[in-house]
């Protein structure tokens, strides 16, 4: 993961960053293992294909927390909803027992924040120690 600072796009300099999770339906505890494993790549790919920079990311079974930076133009709406679509169809076409369990991987609702460049650190500790928990 990348450092904590401020970037650049054609309009001017940002420090925006959004913490993002969402849960697979009815938080089914399906994200371990190979999954998360499998699921954690897809996550840097789609970040590379968004253009955006993730800062932090935590799989845990029951739910996924995601730190990423991303230009102004870029809407919370429009990096939860590709990152959550594209891996569920790869995950439900790689993983035949979760077509079985699930209806749907993700389940519809996600919570997002923001935060500047003070707070983007406090949240980076925050996700990290998830993984613990």
């Amino acid at each position: 993961m990348s450092s904590i600072r401020s970037r650049k796009h054609a309009g001017g300099v940002y420090t925006l960053h959004y913490p993002l999770v969402w849960c697979p339906k009815y938080r089914r505890k399906v994200l371990h293992g190979e999954i998360a494993n499998r699921l954690k790549a897809l996550m840097h790919e789609k970040a590379d294909a968004l253009g955006v920079t993730m800062e932090g990311l935590e799989v845990m079974p029951d739910h996924v927390h995601l730190l990423v930076s991303a230009p102004p133009t870029e809407a919370p709406h429009q990096l939860a909803n590709p990152f959550k679509g594209s891996t569920s169809r790869v995950l439900r076409d790689a993983v035949p027992g979760l077509n079985s369990r699930l209806p749907s991987l993700w389940s519809r609702s996600y919570a997002v924040g923001s935060a500047g460049h003070v707070s983007a650190g406090t949240i980076q500790q925050s996700i990290a120690p998830q993984k613990r928990s």
